[in-house]
C-alpha cells in the first residue's frame, strides 16, 4: 500500500552549495513560521560550531505541509568527513533533492552523495542553486550533472530526472534557467510529482529501522527512523534486532513516540507506514537496529558505514600547567566523554590502549576529529592530542596499503604551478587540469591522505586565501613512499616562567612566535616556528640585566612583532610526530612529547 499523504526526502549536496539555506526557504514558504516571526539564518544548523563555520555536521529532521501532503525533510552534511551521516539517513527517504552550485558545478562530494543515492535506487530531483550569482553558468552545470549521472551508471529512469533552477537566498525557483521565479512552488510541485510516496504493509508486524540517534540529557537516547511496515504505538512491546549482529534480540517497551512538525517534535500515540518517528525510553538503541513485533522479528538490512581513515591519540594532559584550566582532566572523564560520543557518531572509533591514560580515536578526516576536540574543549575538558596519522591496511600478499583521496582544487591561474609542485612533492598525481572561467583553474589530483595532513594552511598562504580545496576518499592503494613534511623546525622554551618583552624581542629574529608577553610557558613548550629546519631552544623569560650606566638607546621601547595565534586546525596541522597539542578550555599549547631537553636529545639520537 502507498501512503499518498507523505513524502520523505533528503537534501544532499557538496559543502556550501546551499542545502541549509534552501531548507530555510521551504520552511518559511510552507508557513512553519509566522509572517512576523524573526528567524535565524540557517535555522537548521543548531550547533554553535555549525553556525560559526557555516557547515552542517549532523543531519537534521524537519517536516512541512504542502497541499495537504506532509513532506519530511532531512538536511544532510556536505563535508566528506561527515559522509557517514549521509549514508545512513538515505535509508529513511524515498527520494533526494541534489543541490548543485550554478557556478562551481559538480564537485567531489556531489559525486559521493549522488553515488550513494543511485546505489539505493532513489529518484533524484536536481536543483541548480545560486542562479543569481553574476558568474553562474547553469546550462554548463546541467551538462556536468548529466555526465556525472552517466559516470555513475545511472539507469534510464534516473537519467530522466527533473531540473529546477533556484536561488535559495532569494526564495525563488523556476523550471527553466532563463525564467524569472516568483517563489518555491516549482520545487514543491516537483517533489510531490516525482518523489514516490512511501510504501509498506500497514497490517503486517511492526518494522522500524533506526537510522539516526539523537541524545537528550533528560530522556537519554532517542532513536529516529522510518516505519517500514505495520504500526508502532506508545507502550507497545517490541524486539530490537540487527542485521549485522545476529545474536541481538532484546525485548523493550516504547515509552514515548514523536513525529516532526516544522522544527518541533510532537508527541503522537501511534504512527504507521511512511512516518518518520523519534522513539525515546530505550537505553540500548543503536544505529542499524530494527524495532519489530515480538511475533516476527525480522531485521531490515543496513549498509555498513565507511571505515575511518585517520587516527589520533587523546592523552591525559601531564604538562607542568596541567589541571589549571580544565574542569574534566582525568582519564575516567576523557574515557566517558569519548565513549558517549559513539552514541551519535557512527563514523568514529575509540580504542583503549596499553597505556590507561591514552585512547586511540579514529575518524573520517582532520575536520571530523577537530570538531570533536572543539566540542570537548568547550565542555570544559583538558587533554592532549598527537599528530593525526593515517590508518594503513595490508592486502593478501602482505603489501602495505594506504588511503587515497581525490582532490579538486580551484585556484587563480597564477598560483596553479606552485600548487602542482607542492602536491607532487607530497606524492600527488595530477589527473586533470582545465579552466573554469573567472581566471580560475581547476586541478584534479589523486593523493595519499597523509599528503594532505598539514597542507591546508600552506595552501591558503600559497593562493593568498583565494584557493578552494575539496577532497573525497577514493580507495586504499599501495603505499606511495615516504613524504617529507614540515620544512621548518620549532622554537622551544628553555625554561618555565612568564614571557618577557626583552626575551621575546631577542627571540623574534629566529622565526615566527606563537606567544606574546606575559604568557605562561614551560620548558619543552613550542613557542614558535623556526625559519630553518632544526629545533632551537630559547629563553623567552629572560629579563635585561640592570647596570649602573645608561646607554643612549636604553629607554627606547622594544618593538615586538604581533605573535601568530594558531587556530585549532592550524595547530593540528603544525604539530610534528614528536609533539603534542595541549588543549584546555582557555588555551592551545604545542609541546614536545619529551619535555626534558637531555632525554629528548638522546631519544632523537637513538631514532
Amino acid at each position: 500500500m502507498k501512503r499518498e499523504d507523505i513524502r520523505n526526502i533528503a537534501i544532499i549536496a557538496h559543502v556550501d552549495h546551499g542545502k541549509t539555506t534552501l531548507v530555510d526557504e521551504l520552511l518559511k514558504q510552507s508557513g512553519v513560521f509566522r509572517s512576523n516571526q524573526e528567524v535565524a539564518e540557517r535555522v537548521m544548523d543548531s550547533g554553535d560550531i555549525e553556525r560559526e563555520r557555516g557547515i552542517t555536521i549532523l543531519s537534521k529532521n524537519t517536516a512541512i505541509t504542502y497541499k495537504d501532503t506532509k513532506i519530511n525533510i532531512i538536511d544532510t552534511p556536505g563535508h566528506a568527513d561527515f559522509g557517514g551521516e549521509v549514508e545512513r539517513v538515505l535509508k529513511m527517504v524515498n527520494g533526494v533533492v541534489l543541490v548543485v552550485d550554478a557556478f562551481e558545478g559538480a564537485m567531489p562530494q556531489t559525486k559521493f552523495v549522488l553515488k550513494k543515492a543511485l546505489e539505493l535506487e532513489l529518484p533524484v530531483v536536481v536543483c541548480i542553486n545560486k542562479i543569481d550569482r553574476p558568474e553562474a553558468r547553469p546550462d554548463e552545470v546541467v551538462d556536468e550533472v548529466l555526465e556525472l549521472f552517466i559516470d555513475l551508471d545511472a539507469n534510464e529512469e534516473q537519467l530522466d530526472c527533473p531540473f529546477i533552477f533556484a536561488s535559495a537566498r532569494e526564495g525563488i525557483a523556476s523550471y527553466k534557467a532563463d525564467e524569472e521565479g516568483i517563489d518555491m512552488t516549482p520545487l514543491f510541485d516537483t517533489i510531490l510529482d516525482y518523489i514516490p510516496a512511501p510504501e509498506g504493509k500497514p497490517d503486517a508486524g511492526t518494522q522500524v529501522l533506526i537510522s539516526t540517534i539523537d541524545y537528550n540529557e533528560y530522556v537519554g537516547r532517542i532513536g529516529i527512523g522510518k516505519v517500514d511496515n505495520g504500526t508502532i504505538k506508545v507502550n507497545q512491546e517490541v524486539v530490537i534486532v540487527n542485521a549485522h549482529d545476529k545474536d541481538k534480540c532484546n525485548k523493550v517497551k516504547v515509552s514515548k513516540l514523536y513525529e516532526f512538525d516544522g522544527l518541533k517534535k510532537v508527541e503522537v500515540p501511534e504512527a504507521t507506514i511512511g512516518s518518520i518517528v523519534a522513539i525515546s525510553g530505550i537505553a540500548d538503541i543503536h544505529i542499524g537496529d530494527t524495532l519489530c513485533s515480538p511475533e516476527n522479528p525480522v531485521a531490515i538490512p543496513f549498509q555498513k558505514i565507511s571505515e575511518p581513515t585517520i587516527s589520533m591519540d587523546f592523552i591525559v594532559n601531564d604538562s607542568p600547567l596541567a589541571g589549571q584550566e580544565g574542569k574534566f582532566v582525568t582519564s575516567r572523564h576523557i574515557r566517558e566523554r569519548l565513549f558517549s560520543e559513539l552514541n551519535s557518531d557512527v563514523s568514529l572509533r575509540v580504542e583503549e590502549t596499553e597505556n590507561t591514560d591514552s585512547f586511540k580515536v579514529s575518524g573520517r578526516g582532520e575536520l571530523h576529529l577537530s570538531v570533536l576536540i572543539e566540542n570537548m574543549r568547550r565542555e570544559g575538558y583538558e587533554f592532549a592530542v598527537s599528530k593525526a596519522e593515517v590508518l594503513y591496511k595490508t592486502d593478501e600478499r602482505n603489501h602495505k596499503l594506504e588511503p587515497m583521496e581525490r582532490a579538486y582544487i580551484d585556484v587563480p591561474e597564477e598560483f596553479a604551478g606552485n600548487v602542482i609542485e607542492k602536491l607532487s612533492n607530497r606524492k600527488g598525481e595530477l589527473q586533470g587540469m582545465g579552466s573554469i572561467g573567472g581566471g580560475f583553474t581547476r586541478l584534479e589530483f589523486l593523493i595519499p591522505s597523509r599528503g594532505l595532513i598539514g597542507y591546508r594552511g600552506e595552501f591558503l598562504t600559497d593562493t593568498k586565501g583565494n584557493g578552494v580545496l575539496n577532497t573525497v576518499f577514493e580507495e586504499y592503494a599501495p603505499y606511495k613512499g615516504d613524504i617529507a613534511y614540515r620544512k621548518q623546525g620549532s622554537l622551544i622554551a628553555f625554561e618555565s616562567g612568564e614571557t618577557v618583552t626583552y626575551g621575546l624581542f631577542n627571540a623574534q629574529d629566529r622565526g615566527t612566535l606563537f606567544v606574546g608577553p606575559g604568557q605562561k610557558v614551560y620548558a619543552g613548550m613550542v613557542i614558535g616556528q623556526n625559519g630553518k629546519a632544526e629545533d632551537i631552544e630559547l629563553n623567552v623569560c629572560k629579563t635585561k640585566h640592570l647596570t649602573n650606566t645608561r646607554s643612549s638607546s636604553a629607554d627606547d621601547a622594544l618593538k615586538l612583532v604581533p605573535p601568530k595565534i594558531l587556530s585549532l586546525e592550524e595547530a593540528l596541522e603544525f604539530i610534528d610526530t614528536d609533539e603534542l597539542l595541549e588543549i584546555t578550555p582557555e588555551n592551545l599549547r604545542i609541546r614536545k612529547k619529551i619535555l626534558d631537553p637531555t632525554i629528548r636529545f638522546r631519544s632523537k639520537k637513538k631514532a
